[in-house]
């Protein structure tokens, strides 16, 4: 059974997840987090110390989760592009459960917020590195036209998570257009949506492939 400390420190992160979007590294505050969790300030300083460890904790575990899915389908028996086409759903999948907190921490990251600077230098290796290397593979097998690695890969994420980051963004501001809000789920952020947008761009990659070979 758990601790009641333990139930607490969970309690403080979840308050943490569901306020991050909304308020990002620099205006979310201590205070708002104990209050929306129930918990005194004392209980905060006891687990985290500082907002900035809080920060790291939520980020690193919210990171963790996905590493986890994305690493799970890259360990996978069979050839490289299927496994490629595993890790990307699951990619896509991690970006639509967590949409909102994404697109904030990428507006902390470019406006230079420290805790998600350093938290983005620390772990974007390690998915890219993943993904990468899954390409590597996959071209090695003739199933993907060689490419520069960060162009493929910039490829990929453009046509595979992007749309949901932009998509969500836009149905969210755009209040007054109900077409945007419509159409944003089963146009871009449904399973069916998202499988399709990846075997378009991976036939697109490995087209290249074939084109070449032909013209040899």
């Amino acid at each position: 059974m758990a601790r009641p400390s333990q139930r607490i420190d969970r309690a403080l992160l979840a308050s943490g997840r569901a306020l991050f979007p909304r308020a990002g590294c620099a205006a979310l505050s201590v205070r708002a987090v104990v209050e929306h969790a129930g918990v005194n300030l004392g209980m905060f300083h006891y687990h985290f110390r500082t907002k900035d460890n809080f920060l790291r904790t939520l980020l690193q575990e919210t990171y963790e989760e996905m590493y986890a899915a994305l690493a799970g389908a890259v360990a996978l028996q069979g050839r490289a592009i299927d496994r490629l086409r595993d890790a990307l759903l699951a990619l896509a999948a991690f970006a639509r459960e967590k949409r909102e907190l994404l697109g904030r921490l990428w507006m902390d990251v470019l406006g230079g917020e420290p805790v998600a600077t350093e938290f983005m230098r620390a772990n974007a290796p390690r998915h890219l590195g993943l993904l990468l290397g899954l390409m590597q593979q996959a071209e090695a097998e003739g199933d993907l036209a060689p490419l520069p690695p960060m162009q493929r890969f910039a490829t990929l994420m453009g046509a595979v998570v992007m749309p949901i980051l932009f998509a969500s963004g836009l149905a969210r501001v755009a209040l007054g257009v109900a077409a945007y809000r419509r159409d944003f789920v089963p146009q871009v952020a449904a399973d069916a949506a998202i499988v399709e947008r990846i075997e378009l761009v991976l036939h697109g990659l490995g087209a290249r492939r074939a084109e070449a070979e032909g013209r040899a």
